[in-house]
């Protein structure tokens, strides 16, 4: 009876033992959530439909937008294994307001001409968001890039000279022009140029999709294919682009997906 028991058991903890292979935070199954983890290498993951590329040593990440719903799926397949899917709970936030008031009529809605070169430069960015290289920057961890106060905070619902935009996606430090920027990961260069919203700005990939933007710069120190190291200086600090005075615009993502860099860089 025992023997036969265990049997039975065994299809069970055959299906238990691919979720067991994947371990990762709790704390990043939030709205805007950020999870870094580790698997057994060899294993194959899926969010919610879309392949999360896993590293040799078994490094992944990925992450939850703003508005996510409350559930995700994560499908997990080990090597000669069938795929076992998890459900995961993913927490409801509450978003601040923010109003900004005060800033140049053009730079709150823009004349058609602006508004192409909008439209080009929002291509050009989410090229560079698309990056899926095979780095692990991601994996070491983030530092802050600056040191301040924080004037704005991920997710705010944004309301600029009393009209209602989209939500604020970044995290802002209030420093003064000239401030060294620091890469708050490893990565590569992937995009360092003059936008119009963003001002001077610098976007570096730190593999597996995930990247980070530095905007409103005065001063860009390094070029686009180039390999910096965590904490090195890439930029100073400034008023480029849409701003009312002068601070750093930090941002997160995973893909597309912007993601809350404050719990990332600066602890819950």
């Amino acid at each position: 009876m025992l023997h036969r028991r265990a049997l039975l058991a065994l299809p069970a903890l055959l299906l238990a033992r691919p979720a067991a292979a994947v371990t990762f935070p709790d704390r990043g199954l939030t709205q805007g959530g950020f999870v870094v983890g580790q698997a057994a290498p060899g294993t194959r993951l899926a969010l919610d439909g879309r392949a999360v590329r896993v590293a040799a040593d078994g490094a992944f990440a990925f992450g939850f937008g703003r508005d996510h719903g409350t559930t995700s799926v994560l499908a997990v397949t080990q090597p000669g294994q069938r795929a076992e899917e998890r459900r995961l709970s993913i927490a409801r936030r509450q978003w601040q307001e923010q109003r900004i008031s005060g800033l140049p009529p053009a730079q709150v809605t823009p004349d058609e001409e602006t508004l192409q070169r909008i439209l080009r430069e929002r291509e050009r960015l989410g090229a560079a968001r698309a990056t899926d290289s095979a780095l692990t920057g991601f994996a070491q961890g983030f530092i802050a890039p600056a040191t301040g106060r924080i004037s704005g905070v991920f997710g705010s619902r944004r309301v600029l000279n009393g009209q209602p935009r989209q939500p604020h996606y970044g995290l802002d430090f209030a420093v003064p022009t000239g401030t060294p920027m620091l890469a708050a990961a490893a990565g590569r260069v992937t995009l360092a140029d003059s936008f119009h919203f963003f001002g001077d700005l610098v976007v570096i990939d730190h593999g597996h999709g995930v990247n980070t933007l530095y905007a409103h710069l005065s001063r860009i120190d390094v070029r686009e294919g180039q390999m910096v190291a965590k904490g090195e200086r890439i930029a100073l600090s400034g008023a480029t682009g849409r701003v009312t005075g002068p601070h750093l615009h930090f941002s997160l993502s995973w893909y597309q997906v912007w993601l809350d860099p404050q719990p990332v860089v600066l602890g819950a």
